[in-house]
């Protein structure tokens, strides 16, 4: 015997995806924050690349071995409540960041936004299966990715205007505070949602033991690893290199880096609402996804490329909305493919592994693109790693993901 809930009406689940839309929004508000503070921030606490790096990776050690146990814990216990204490504590992780005095208090809060972010994605996939309709799920998923997109854009352009006029230390408190904000709406439907009742005939959630044995799960977490390497890279490190390597004041960095992730919010809907179109004209679900996956990976190849040998600011700026748009497909069939694959039934737990999985390129990114640009004094091996990591995300989408 398990539980299952109704469907709510459909005012609430617009409420509830928007809201959920905004929370991952602001989850890449909060993380991004320190790419771009990044300018003025490694310089004043005495960075160099590396333990820059080594900061920006902290986030994820703790993001990644966090996601399993709360994805096992959203499918058991009341997944709307697990969600609220999350983001209490990620939003003061990023709040105490702006009092960061050094490299090892800096890591710690890191860790600390980790462990709060690790919720976000396993609850946000066990929602939206417990309560959003089958037919229904596309949109759901691509509101979703335009949140994801959207949080680069508007925490650059904000935390851009912010870091010139204040200085980083306010970027990180401005951040934290919008983010606790956001908990006295998501209180007030939480009293609306429909509560698990008794009854259906399905088998408890599988443990984590039975997950972990899913060969599906590995293929799907190694592509969502390989997928997220080219959007960790640019939303971690492009203010630097824009300000750093091409020599753009931090004003002109906001706006171009604004631009790149206002194309991928954009284009995330777009690719959602294709996807939705070809699968109702008969084509599978799971083949049109992973097959626009391989597309998305080859054009980031290409905009990546086009990042590092624009010539001028105009061909750096069709560098950088090419590279938006095709990162914009990648969020939104990567989790839709990991909800196809679990079902309703385990969406949190396959979701929190599969994403534990993904963090590894986040874990290790930051760090060899800080040892590489360390070692070489520019950024060049660097692109051309990501170029490299894309084109092996390409070839397991294309011939691994079930």
């Amino acid at each position: 015997m398990t539980t299952h809930t109704i469907t709510p009406a459909r005012p609430v689940i617009a409420l509830l995806v928007g809201l959920l839309a905004l929370a991952v929004l602001l989850n890449f508000v909060d993380r991004g924050a320190i790419g771009i503070a990044a300018p003025l921030m490694g310089k004043a606490l005495g960075l160099s690349a590396l333990q820059f790096g080594v900061a920006a990776s902290a986030f994820f050690w703790t993001y990644g071995l966090a996601q399993p146990f709360i994805g096992m814990a959203a499918d058991r216990w009341p997944a709307a409540r697990v969600l609220a204490v999350s983001v209490a504590l990620w939003a003061t992780a990023t709040l105490l960041t702006s009092l960061a005095a050094g490299l090892s208090m800096l890591i710690m809060l890191r860790l600390m936004l980790g462990l709060g972010e690790a919720a976000l994605f396993p609850v946000t996939s066990k929602l939206i299966a417990e309560h959003v309709p089958h037919h229904r799920r596309g949109l759901a998923n691509a509101v979703i990715s335009v949140g994801l997109a959207l949080g680069p854009a508007i925490g650059t352009l904000a935390g851009g205007l912010i870091l010139a006029r204040y200085g980083w230390r306010w970027v990180f408190f401005a951040f934290g505070l919008m983010t606790l904000a956001w908990l006295v709406p998501w209180t007030m439907l939480g009293a609306r949602l429909p509560q698990p009742r008794p009854g259906g005939t399905g088998a408890r959630p599988s443990s984590i033991g039975a997950l972990l044995s899913r060969r599906g799960l590995w293929v799907m977490g190694a592509a969502h690893a390989l997928a997220n390497y080219g959007f960790f890279f640019v939303a971690i490190w492009l203010p630097t290199y824009l300000v750093k390597a091409r020599g753009l004041s931090i004003p002109t960095m906001t706006w171009l880096a604004t631009a790149t992730y206002l194309a991928q919010a954009l284009a995330s809907l777009g690719w959602g609402q294709l996807a939705d179109v070809l699968v109702r004209r008969g084509a599978a679900a799971s083949g049109v996804k992973r097959w626009l996956c391989v597309v998305a990976e080859i054009g980031s190849i290409a905009g990546i490329a086009g990042i590092a040998l624009a010539a001028g600011p105009g061909q750096l700026l069709a560098a950088l909305v090419v590279t938006g748009v095709f990162l914009g497909c990648l969020p939104t069939m990567v989790f839709a493919l990991g909800q196809i694959h679990a079902g309703a039934r385990d969406a949190a737990g396959w979701m929190g592994v599969q994403s534990a999985i993904g963090s590894v390129s986040g874990v290790v990114g930051p760090v060899v693109t800080g040892a590489i640009v360390d070692a070489t004094g520019s950024f060049s091996g660097a692109f051309a790693f990501a170029g490299v990591v894309c084109a092996a995300g390409a070839a397991v989408f294309a011939f691994a993901v079930p």
